[in-house]
């Protein structure tokens, strides 16, 4: 009966330490709540990433987007083109491959099969021939929105090299581009893939810490007008598609640029 005060305090001190661990580790798991939430975005994909409506971000090797399952595409995708991504390398095209990353299912490449439409990047594969794997990467079904062949080739193909020529000048432009997945749209495919009306495409540059945005807003046909005819504000943008673009920005600033549809500071 002795021992009884012995295990007693025995208890009391096993009780103690595991209680001072336990706060060990609460306060180092508080203490990196802080920190992570102190730490500053150094990833240009991190930091201009839009909001998503769908809640469903996929993040690839070489660009990231936001999957809509209603539509059977992405609302966006989003990629950061430097000059040194530039390439005149022709790469051998590969297959439609469906983006297994997907987690309600892409769609299949069959659905565009006799459809009448082109498989339009968003991510064009011409953007991404600076290796191999990031071009072949393109060819996710989760990367294509049904184009007409007229427009995909015409003056969307413009664009694109227009792109191109803004990123090389400016030493790298961010830019997010999607159809507009909204309104009385056509559908193709057995799993109802929607033809957008109108397609966007978001720029900015942030060449000296000097933020420029620029927006395009086409209907889906071919034109031979000049690209700044289709300039149109990012607030314009946002209010047809529902998606905040660059939410990292400074209130002042994303509301000062967003809402110009200036193109000024833009060599066309």
């Amino acid at each position: 009966m002795k021992r009884k005060p012995i295990f007693t305090l025995i208890a009391i001190v096993i009780a103690i330490a595991i209680y001072s661990y336990d706060f060990y580790l609460n306060s180092k798991l508080e203490e990196g709540i802080v920190n992570e939430g102190q730490t500053v975005k150094e990833s240009t994909n991190e930091y201009y990433l839009p909001t998503s409506t769908t809640h469903q971000i996929v993040h690839h090797q070489n660009y990231s987007l936001s999957y809509s399952e209603a539509h059977e595409q992405a609302e966006w995708v989003a990629y950061e083109l430097k000059s040194s991504h530039l390439s005149s390398t022709n790469h051998k095209r590969p297959y439609f491959e469906i983006d297994e990353n997907v987690k309600t299912g892409a769609a299949h490449w069959r659905n565009y099969k006799k459809s009448g439409y082109d498989k339009g990047h968003l991510c064009p594969a011409g953007d991404r021939r600076y290796t191999k794997a990031a071009h072949d990467e393109t060819f996710l079904t989760s990367n294509i929105s049904p184009q007409e062949h007229k427009f995909n080739a015409g003056v969307w193909n413009r664009l694109e090299q227009k792109v191109r020529y803004w990123a090389k000048k400016n030493d790298g432009i961010f830019v997010v581009t999607g159809g507009v997945l909204s309104g009385s749209m056509k559908a193709i495919g057995t799993e109802n893939v929607s033809v957008p009306n109108q397609f966007y495409k978001v720029i900015l540059d942030n060449t000296n810490g000097n933020i420029k945005l620029l927006a395009f807003l086409l209907d889906h046909k071919d034109s031979n007008l000049p690209l700044y005819k289709f300039v149109v504000s990012v607030d314009e943008v946002e209010s047809l598609t529902g998606i905040d673009f660059f939410p990292e920005l400074e209130d002042d600033i994303e509301t000062k640029l967003e809402a110009s549809s200036s193109y000024k500071n833009w060599s066309f």
